[in-house]
């Protein structure tokens, strides 16, 4: 008995790591396929591979998660999971980058936009079939939302309006808080060596009310397929967040100081799990508006 409750975990997790291993193949095959060289000095190499190899293993852990306790299967479920993967570790992550390229000019080269959101792609693309065929999840009744979770999504319009407004509020402050109370006490002096007389135009706080929107949209397969309690829901929606765009900034890179990525490395991730957790709430609170019955 001990041992086939053991056999499910540690195929689960010979899984996982698999597609740890597929996930750093496909970063290291499509950046020498679309000339994104700028790496890490030698003497970095080892702990490059290191922190390379954990980014991928967090970040096919909480997909895998994903994946095993979504009530989608086939088709449906790939769409699913290339939308979240591919939102929020390239798009939302690169979004800002194009918006405010002439403000980092120094730090990001225009020329490897299109290389960046391409690269993305093709791991979210290769990773997501993959990742459903290897989790027995190709085959199989999707179901887009269990009857008892139905009626929590199915809000009013005003409803909706006045969480989507409370949301992005709430992303606004996040944001703000954490790049102040977090980021920049904890990089110290290397923010001002790093980012220099850096000004970001007055209406950066607009383009996070959308951006806090789209966050939203990415979260929405999670709310409609995840199966589990309100927490476990929002802990899902809190660690996609978190893990697929932060997980990124444990890996060296010769272009970023290390001091200044391992700030927004804890930044991003503890923001976006705050975030992530809160949409989840707010988003599961039931409506007041009477519902017919579910059939």
């Amino acid at each position: 008995m001990g041992g086939s409750s053991r056999s499910p975990n540690r195929s689960y997790w010979l899984r996982v790591l698999a597609l740890a291993a597929l996930i750093y193949v496909l970063f290291a095959v499509s950046g020498l396929i679309l000339g994104l060289g700028a790496g890490i000095s030698q003497e970095k190499a080892i702990s490059g591979f290191l922190l390379t190899g954990l980014a991928c293993l967090l970040q096919a852990s909480v997909l895998s998660h994903v994946i095993v306790r979504s009530e989608c299967h086939g088709w449906p479920l790939i769409a699913a999971v290339f939308f979240i993967y591919y939102g929020i570790m390239t798009f939302l992550s690169q979004i800002e980058t194009v918006v405010f390229l002439k403000y980092l000019s120094d730090i990001v080269r225009a020329e490897d936009l299109p290389a960046l959101f391409a690269q993305g792609a093709i791991v979210a693309g290769v990773f997501a079939p993959v990742a459903v065929v290897l989790h027995g999840k190709l085959k199989g009744e999707t179901k887009y939302a269990a009857p008892e979770r139905r009626a929590i999504l199915r809000l009013t319009r005003g409803e909706w309006a006045r969480r989507l407004a409370l949301i992005a509020v709430i992303y606004v402050v996040v944001y703000v808080a954490f790049g102040a109370l977090v980021f920049r006490p904890l990089v110290g002096s290397a923010f001002q060596e790093y980012y220099g007389d850096l000004e970001l135009p007055p209406w950066v706080l607009l383009l996070q009310l959308v951006r806090a929107l789209i966050w939203v949209t990415l979260a929405m397969p999670i709310l409609r397929t995840f199966k589990g309690h309100a927490w476990e829901i929002n802990l899902a929606i809190a660690l996609s967040y978190s893990i697929l765009m932060g997980a990124l900034l444990l890996i060296p890179t010769d272009i970023m100081p290390a001091v200044i990525r391992r700030g927004h490395f804890i930044e991003v991730t503890l923001s976006n799990f705050v975030f992530g957790w809160l949409v989840g709430a707010i988003l599961q609170k039931p409506s007041k508006a009477k519902l017919e019955p579910v059939t």
